[in-house]
């Protein structure tokens, strides 16, 4: 074979070798090519080259049907909300348990911790790989009336619950409150023409569904972090290189405080007279109340019982006095 045959097979094969680790990541953001979500998986693909993969994005504004296409295998890769992900992974699914992570040094701890090796083999489960976990910030609830604040008070309010979440649904329950189904599309319609009263969401999802024209004057945002959510990156392993899921947490890990500092930008931004603190007296008993949900729903199998504990050693590292510290049902 001459040296000219030579450069034409092997430039075949170099070419060969670059198509096989082609792949395409459904990327789930409320605006679209035009969010934060999206931007920050845009540079994610361009880091990914340095790891053996040809990342091409596609944007989805509806989150069902970015999982849906990632399930059915028209995508080899899904960027989405923990919320959708905890049915194949429940073990990153857990850290959006409620009031699991309370504190924005918790949030750094358990992100950091998810780049951690020795934690590989939880991060593969139901044929994919959790190859990157990033902040979304806390959901906090959204209502229509600021006056509504008392587990009584509550308990008389329709919440907006995902249908297909049976974990707020129950929630909602617990509070005696009444749960309406819907998708995630239908939260900021559904909200601001009143069908339902309130909504969880996270603070970076107030101004994209428009929540402000629900909440109007009389309405607020409650600073309670209910729970911690997060934006995982999911993919079928056999479509990627060997060893690029540990590359690629490590990534997300260093991406730690931008996207820290995106949500807390996003928060920043939302008008002050908006927001409305829990009273002091009235937290120890939401806290209570979300803790023995999470125990209820790591029992039934919704929630991985390792994360919780992982979870719960990280709380206390923070707070020790913490009366839950001591107790040994989690």
């Amino acid at each position: 074979m001459n040296t000219t045959m030579k450069l034409i097979v092997a430039g075949t094969l170099t070419a060969l070798a670059m198509s096989s680790y082609a792949q395409t990541i459904c990327v789930f953001d409320p605006l679209g090519s035009q969010g934060d979500n999206y931007s920050l998986m845009k540079d994610y693909a361009v880091a990914a080259k340095q790891w053996g993969a040809d990342i091409s994005l596609k944007p989805y504004a509806d989150e069902k049907v970015a999982t849906a296409d990632y399930k059915s295998g028209k995508c080899d890769g899904a960027a989405i909300t923990s919320i959708r992900s905890r049915s194949i992974n429940d073990f990153v699914g857990t850290i959006s348990a409620p009031t699991a992570i309370v504190s924005r040094e918790q949030t750094k701890t358990i992100l950091a911790l998810m780049g951690n090796s020795k934690l590989a083999p939880d991060m593969l489960s139901n044929g994919s790989e959790v190859v990157g976990v990033s902040s979304l910030g806390f959901a906090y609830i959204v209502t229509r009336d600021r006056s509504v604040n008392t587990l009584p008070e509550l308990a008389k309010l329709r919440f907006g619950a995902l249908s297909f979440d049976k974990v707020q649904k129950q929630m909602i329950e617990r509070i005696g409150g009444t749960a309406v189904p819907m998708e995630l599309s239908e939260i900021g319609s559904k909200f601001n023409n009143g069908q339902v009263d309130a909504v969880l969401v996270p603070a970076v999802a107030f101004k994209p569904l428009e929540l402000n024209k629900g909440v109007g004057t009389k309405g607020a945002i409650v600073t309670f972090p209910v729970a911690l959510m997060t934006f995982n990156v999911l993919v079928n392993p056999d479509k990627f290189p060997e060893g690029y899921g540990q590359k690629s947490r490590n990534w997300f890990v260093s991406q730690i405080d931008r996207q820290m500092a995106t949500v807390a930008k996003i928060e920043k931004s939302i008008d002050p007279n908006y927001w409305s603190n829990v009273p002091a007296n009235i937290a120890p008993g939401y806290f209570k109340l979300m803790r023995e949900a999470r125990i209820g729903f790591t029992k039934d199998g919704v929630y991985s019982k390792k994360m919780n504990g992982i979870l719960k050693k990280i709380r206390c590292r923070q707070d020790p006095e913490n009366y839950e510290c001591p107790l040994k049902d989690e």
